[in-house]
């Protein structure tokens, strides 16, 4: 893949940078600006090499029409703060604002065009209509970087299309991530642990399939974990369970004791009767999960034996929460997992995605551990093994231009 390095000199070239500004707000105001600051290196980059930066990012989930709760005016807001200098913000994406927005940029200005998704083109899945709106796109700019590893495994307008288009390179963010993954796929330094949480186990079940082979041991927590209880006999309550992947969790048992990996699996939880931050919370063995009651956490004695082979190894990746972190009753063994993370000796990796929201939410800094993702789906696919459009079409565009 070509970087910003190979794209030559950049003073008054109009880039068009694809960034992750995905951000939680709450009404007006960003509750986690993780993702804003982590694509602010790449933006000063390009700012201080005199390019007039467009940057293009989405928010949410709207059905392809404007809609104002998803607009990215508060982002343009915060990244103006963290860049020092006024970002300008168009209100639509490629229409008369942003035409205007992009036509008064100077050398080494900036400006943040309206959530891309407020284009039905972004996200379609007819080539034709996506590849439409990736002409508009393209036509606002000279060249193209792709810094929003959050999205990099989608096929969308402006990840994949665009890519097609303009001269593209990878910006430092997606750069550094890649390597990072590289290094968890390719040669880890072992002993290599792999913790995994969150609600489902079908969310993981390929990121499972894929690291029984590579990693030496792999911890299971968060509502998942329930649905390998049930594999092992246990009642769960009325713990969140997939009855349907109940096999697909004895098999991986098995799969697990046939190639000597170690599955670490909590022996006790912390339970309530029901899902509210102030119902009255108690630890039991994972044997004695009273029928009307459900886990929400992983138990202190699990903790801690989650905690031991984390410092015990040598490389960790974490993506899920083991609890319901959110809620103070049950945030403790995501909090311990988190604080082991941090005294690895050698490379930790958070995973993205609500890892990443739950270790700043429980007062961690991003520079305690040795990498925190900004894409928890982009990782997982990553590790499982899968094609990423997004780096895929920066091999291919490389590869073509350098034949």
């Amino acid at each position: 893949m070509k970087t910003v390095d190979d794209l030559g000199k950049l003073k008054g070239k109009r880039v068009l940078v694809r960034s992750d500004l995905n951000v939680p707000l709450d009404g007006a105001t960003i509750t986690d600006d993780g993702r804003v600051r982590a694509s602010v290196p790449t933006i000063q980059r390009l700012v201080d090499e005199g390019a007039r930066v467009i940057v293009l990012a989405h928010l949410g989930r709207p059905k392809g029409e404007p809609d104002p709760q998803y607009s990215l005016a508060p982002v343009a807001s915060r990244l103006s703060e963290l860049l020092g200098t006024t970002v300008r913000f168009a209100s639509d994406t490629v229409g008369v604002d942003a035409q205007r927005t992009v036509a008064e940029l100077g050398n080494g200005e900036v400006a943040l065009l309206e959530n891309v998704r407020f284009n039905a083109g972004e996200t379609s899945k007819d080539d034709a209509e996506r590849g439409a709106f990736a002409d508009q796109l393209a036509a606002l700019a000279d060249l193209f970087v792709s810094d929003g590893f959050g999205v990099v495994h989608r096929k969308q307008a402006s990840v994949y299309d665009v890519a097609e288009r303009l001269p593209a390179a990878v910006g430092g963010l997606v750069q550094a991530e890649v390597e990072v993954l590289k290094r968890l796929t390719e040669s880890p330094e072992r002993p290599y642990a792999v913790v995994l949480g969150g609600s489902k186990v079908s969310d993981k079940l390929g990121v499972i399939d894929h690291l029984l082979t590579k990693a030496d041991t792999l911890v299971i927590g968060g509502g998942m974990v329930f649905t390998f209880l049930a594999a092992q006999g246990h009642g769960v309550g009325t713990s969140l369970l997939e009855q349907d992947q109940i096999g697909v969790a004895e098999e991986y048992l098995s799969r697990a004791r046939e190639l000597g990996v170690s599955i670490v699996l909590p022996t006790d939880v912390v339970v309530a009767p029901e899902f509210k931050a102030d119902a009255p919370a108690t630890t039991v063995a994972v044997d004695q999960i009273p029928d009307d009651q459900m886990g929400l956490d992983i138990g202190p004695e699990s903790a801690e034996a989650f905690a031991e082979v984390i410092r015990g190894s040598k490389t960790v990746f974490w993506n899920g929460p083991m609890g319901v972190f959110e809620m103070a009753a049950f945030a403790a063994g995501t909090r311990t997992v988190a604080q082991a993370l941090t005294e690895v000796d050698g490379l930790s990796v958070v995973g993205g995605g609500d890892s990443a929201a739950a270790v700043r939410q429980l007062g961690f800094t991003d520079d305690q551990f040795g990498h925190i993702s900004t894409g928890g789906g982009a990782s997982l696919e990553y590790l499982e093994g899968k094609t990423l459009p997004g780096l895929a079409i920066l091999d291919e565009s490389g590869s073509e231009e350098s034949a």
